[in-house]
Order: structure tokens, then C-alpha cells, then sequence
């Protein structure tokens, strides 16, 4: 298993920078890696939703849970079924004198013990680079909707 923590600093309100990640279905709008993001479901402070993603010319497809605590400007997700074993973490947005920080987390695993060792690094470093487009994509979004 792998754990992946990464954050960047937003000029801009903290409610708006949950808000946009509520909408998931908006990220392949303005994530390069994002393909589609599809509701399935909605139910109260959450849902269900589909996610193809492309790493390297590798598409990733799963599904996940996802579930908003709106009071604490939080979103926890969970892989339901898809190309990984284990896929989980959150965003957490936090006010900050400059205006929020957004922390992303992600816990994976591919189910593949020899694939850990002979990979694993590479996979790390993924994961990583991807979390920072997803954070730098809605730093430049946000920012970009004050002016």
C-alpha cells in the first residue's frame, strides 16, 4: 500500500474551493488528466460516482463513494470497484490568512505484491504528480474566477 499526502496554498475562500471539488463531474473541464467524472448516484451529503483518468497514456477506471461534510469542508472517498485494489483518501480545506489550503490524500493499493516491488517507486511518484495537477488545476481555477 501506498500513501500520498499533497497540498497547495489557494487565493480565495475556503467554501469556494470546497464547492468546486463537490462538483466533481466538472473536473475533466479543467484537469488535463481527467477524462470523465459521471454521477451515478446522489443521496444526501453524498455520491456515487464513475472516473476514467489517463497516467501516462494508461487509462484508470473505478468507481468510487464519496461523502461531504460540509461543516468540516471535507470530502471522503472510497473505491467501490475498478482497476485497483484499494483506492481512498480526502480533501480537506482549511482557511488560511491567504485564503485556504487544500490537502489531498490518497491511500492505493494495485493488489499486486510483485508489482509493489518492482514498481512501486514509479507508482508513487505518479500518484504524487497527479495529485499536484489535480491541486494546481483548482489553485488556477479558483484564482482565476476572483478577477
Amino acid at each position: 500500500m501506498t500513501y500520498v499526502a499533497r497540498n497547495v496554498t489557494i487565493k480565495g475562500e475556503p467554501e469556494k474551493a470546497y464547492a468546486l471539488i463537490k462538483e466533481m463531474e466538472d473536473f475533466p473541464k479543467f484537469m488535463p488528466d481527467v477524462q470523465s467524472v459521471e454521477v451515478v448516484r446522489r443521496g444526501e451529503n453524498m455520491t456515487v460516482t464513475d472516473w476514467v483518468t489517463e497516467v501516462d497514456g494508461t487509462e484508470i477506471i473505478w468507481t468510487e463513494e464519496d461523502h461531504f461534510d460540509d461543516e468540516h469542508l471535507t470530502v471522503d472517498y472510497k473505491l467501490t470497484e475498478g482497476d485497483l485494489d484499494k483506492f481512498e483518501g480526502q480533501w480537506i480545506v482549511e482557511p488560511t490568512p491567504e485564503g485556504c489550503k487544500v490537502t489531498l490524500t490518497v491511500d492505493f493499493d494495485f493488489g499486486i505484491p510483485e508489482l509493489i516491488h518492482l514498481i512501486g517507486g514509479v507508482l508513487e511518484i505518479k500518484v504524487t504528480e497527479n495529485s499536484d495537477m489535480m491541486l494546481n488545476s483548482l489553485k488556477t481555477r479558483l484564482e482565476g474566477q476572483q478577477g
